[in-house]
């Protein structure tokens, strides 16, 4: 196929809002020895995206950088030293930065192939959105079938999944989401708490009088208080995120504390026996082995119609502000995706 000469990218020039998101041209890299180029078909808007618009992503590059966490394409190009892979295949990776590009390299070793006849934009909603709600179920909280879990912001592209994927291990699923999202998640099979207009904590003990076995939270410190007192005993409370910080001043590090706080409290009072066998973790995804074991099962139930992420909007690539407040004002139920080539007249969900 060889290496093209340009290609279209994204990149942030800076701090600030959409107005710091800048489409440009540029030629694509010779892949390094364990390089591998990819042409992007889909990739995803998370809420990384939206901290590093504000600085407030753990190490993110300098600015001007080209964001998007991850990736679904074709094979391009190889570097020398790269076995198992050639141009032609269909691959998905997890980069954390780069994607949001036509052309993207990627180290070998982060590699799982897509299958046959999967949809890339499918394929891209189950990369980040899927390891994690597939890790947090299955790795962290080791659900059972007749359990009762708890997903907060069940209307995000990791908490439509957690509950899809809860209710298919047979886990009776409680969800928060405003009532703007409800329609699109009644089919899911989940019982839904309008998080503004009710009281949760009274909804959730009305629902579940003994408490849930499990409850994913990416909403930030404050929030885990309210739902470590919503735990059965020997329930497990997941954080897997800090999306109330956003706002939060000074160094990206500091809203972090509390949470380390409150979870070193919790867990020293485990110890002591104090909780009833509760306990607390902290969860953030990593492309290792696990990651491309766990990618390669869930392209599995894509691929057999097991599973099917929820896409809310797929957009241009030449759209990633409209994209990123889309993904903002929590207008949209399910993944943001941004599609290379894609003509505006074809977007959409």
């Amino acid at each position: 196929m060889g290496i093209p000469t340009t290609g279209t990218e994204i990149a942030l020039t800076g701090l600030g809002g959409t107005e710091v998101v800048t489409t440009r041209r540029s030629a694509p890299p010779a892949p390094g020895p364990h390089g591998v180029l990819v042409r992007v078909e889909a990739t995803g808007v998370s809420f990384a995206e939206v901290q590093m618009l504000r600085g407030r992503y753990p190490a993110q590059p300098k600015f001007p950088f080209v964001p998007g966490y991850d990736l679904v394409g074709e094979i391009v190009a190889v570097g020398p030293a790269v076995t198992g892979w050639r141009p032609g295949q269909r691959v998905a990776a997890m980069p954390r930065t780069g994607a949001w590009a036509e052309y993207a390299e990627v180290r070998d070793a982060e590699l799982v192939s897509v299958p046959d006849g999967v949809d890339a934009g499918d394929a891209a909603a189950m990369i980040l959105n899927g390891v994690t709600a597939w890790q947090l179920l299955h790795r962290a909280a080791k659900i059972r079938s007749g359990q009762t879990v708890l997903v907060h912001g069940v209307g995000g592209g990791v908490g439509v999944l957690l509950a899809k994927l809860g209710v298919a291990a047979g886990a009776r699923v409680i969800g928060t989401a405003s009532a703007s999202r409800h329609e699109a998640l009644r089919d899911i099979g989940i019982e839904l708490i309008d998080h503004r207009t009710e009281d949760v904590d009274a909804r959730v003990a009305e629902l579940a009088p003994g408490g849930v076995d499990a409850i994913f939270d990416p909403l930030g410190p404050e929030s885990l208080d309210r739902s470590w007192r919503l735990l059965a005993p020997g329930g497990s409370l997941h954080a897997y995120g800090s999306s109330a910080t956003l706002h939060d001043a000074g160094p990206w590090w500091r809203p972090y504390l509390g949470l380390t706080r409150r979870l070193a409290r919790w867990e020293l009072a485990r110890l002591l026996g104090r909780t009833g066998g509760r306990r607390a973790r902290t969860y953030y995804i990593r492309p290792n082995a696990q990651f491309r074991t766990d990618l390669t099962e869930l392209f599995r139930m894509v691929a057999s119609g097991q599973l099917r992420p929820l896409v809310a909007e797929r957009l241009p690539l030449e759209s990633a502000a409209r994209a990123l407040d889309l993904h903002i004002s929590g207008s949209r139920t399910g993944r943001i995706l941004l599609i290379p080539g894609l003509s505006p007249d074809l977007a959409g969900a």
